[in-house]
């Protein structure tokens, strides 16, 4: 008889990579690379200054032992800010971005992501996702600061959950952005 609790497979979970040297660091970053513009990338030295941070999570996404994305965020005491989100292109719709962030709640902290402001059927779409996981939208006027010498900072929507953030927190968490996160931007 086989023993119905053996047959299950492993929860979604994350592993954390401190290391360039990680067998899948390589393949994390080019997934990184087709997600997001290159003004809203690290550069390469950048990324891999802040890999030791302890603050700093470059965490891959697993489902039953196979990677399905990628979720790159900032953990203070009070709030979590995820700076970089993404899922593998063939894994999409298929709930693991509900699900990961679903992952991060349970630390039972804010969390805090940007979007670009809902201009377009994408921005309106991607707004609406993170709502049905339980974000909403701020009111602070939010530039991010640029991660290249070359450009200038860019306007996004602060969202948070499970709740809107105050003004504090929100001045809180800009300086934190500014002084710390961007803090190794140009390497």
């Amino acid at each position: 008889m086989t023993n119905r609790n053996s047959e299950r497979k492993p929860l979604m979970n994350t592993e954390r990579i401190t290391s360039p040297l990680h067998p899948l660091y390589k393949r994390a970053l080019e997934l990184y690379q087709i997600s997001f513009p290159l003004h809203e990338q690290r550069e390469a030295l950048s990324q891999t200054a802040i890999l030791h941070d302890d603050a700093y999570h470059f965490d891959l996404i697993y489902d039953a032992g196979t990677f399905v994305g990628l979720v790159l965020y900032w953990e203070t005491p009070e709030y979590i800010y995820l700076e970089h989100f993404c899922i593998l292109p063939e894994m999409r719709n298929k709930k693991y971005g509900q699900r990961t962030l679903s992952l991060l709640k349970t630390q039972q902290k804010i969390l805090i992501l940007e979007i670009d402001p809902p201009i377009d059927a994408i921005s309106v779409r991607r707004k609406g996702f993170y709502e049905r996981c339980g974000f909403m939208e701020n009111p602070y006027p939010h530039i991010h600061p640029p991660y290249h010498k070359e450009n200038k900072g860019h306007e996004l929507v602060i969202m948070s959950s499970p709740a809107p953030i105050s003004q504090a927190v929100y001045d809180a968490f800009h300086a934190y952005l500014r002084d710390k996160i961007m803090h190794h931007a140009f390497v």
